[in-house]
């Protein structure tokens, strides 16, 4: 194993890597040499403080070399270097980390992952040859007819029915659509928000299911959200949990009628003495 002992020769070109220094980073920059390390044979770094006061707790690092058997030193690389204390930028995160919900404004496009776990393939998206529609049983006279659908559209005789034109009548034309995945996150993310564990709803006299402010929703979602459609809860106009709740039930406090006043009696049988 070879020595990692400084090179002589090297480790005496204080003012040659110095020099380098300067020429780089300009000699107000160029602060006081702080020490040299070997980094291999004939081949040693000298560190210089920096004085730029945009770099505080950096230093500059030339290294320096020479060949075997000469005598001449020279100069390999200046490049600055951060220390412990350095005040260094933050690590990179990509945008598609940093954006959080609420950052999107007017105009502003957020294009999605072709591999985007959230979503999965819709009817759109399998090639016409690739897909099956099974035939419904019909009589053997109307198998060659048109089918009128219930908007009084004429759809194709079913063995010319694709499975795009199919899904383009029912109004599934979409090239993704939301993977289970997907529901799941929104599910949760949903429960965090606006669901049984939240302050609002752990103080709620009742729970939402039970709320005439409910609106139903569609799919498999529908177990256990709803959308709120009370203007005065916190939660109006969002998707909420079954289970969450707030004091703006419907069935919370009902406000009882006022009583009618009785109708006036006219007594016009006797007289009210004057004084």
């Amino acid at each position: 194993m070879r020595s990692r002992t400084a090179d002589r020769l090297c480790a005496e070109a204080v003012d040659l890597a110095r020099t380098a220094a300067e020429e780089t980073a300009g000699a107000w920059a160029v602060g006081d040499h702080l020490g040299v390390v070997a980094e291999g044979d004939r081949v040693v770094t000298h560190s210089f403080a920096c004085e730029d006061p945009a770099y505080r707790g950096w230093r500059w690092a030339v290294t320096v070399a020479r060949a075997s058997r000469a005598k001449l030193v020279t100069v390999d690389e200046a490049v600055l270097l951060p220390d412990a204390d350095a005040i260094l930028a933050p690590e990179w995160v990509p945008w598609s980390e940093r954006l959080r919900p609420g950052d999107m404004g007017p105009g502003d496009l957020l294009p999605t992952e072709a591999d985007d776990l959230r979503l999965e393939p819709g009817w759109m998206s399998v090639p016409d040859d690739e897909v099956a529609v099974p035939e419904p049983d019909l009589p053997a006279a109307a198998a060659t007819e048109s089918v009128v659908a219930p908007d009084d559209s004429v759809l194709p005789a079913p063995d010319a029915v694709t499975a795009a034109a199919l899904a383009e009548q029912l109004g599934l034309r979409r090239a993704r659509v939301l993977s289970r995945y997907g529901l799941h996150t929104a599910a949760d993310r949903w429960e965090e928000s606006f669901g049984t564990k939240s302050p609002m709803a752990q103080a709620a006299p009742a729970h939402c299911v039970s709320c005439g402010f409910l609106a139903p929703i569609s799919g498999s979602l529908r177990q256990a959200f709803g959308i709120c459609a009370n203007e005065f809860s916190p939660a109006d106009g969002r998707v909420v949990s079954l289970a969450y709740g707030c004091g703006g039930h419907s069935e919370a406090a009902v406000m009882p009628t006022p009583p009618q006043p009785a109708a006036p009696v006219l007594d016009e049988l006797g007289a009210d003495p004057l004084r």
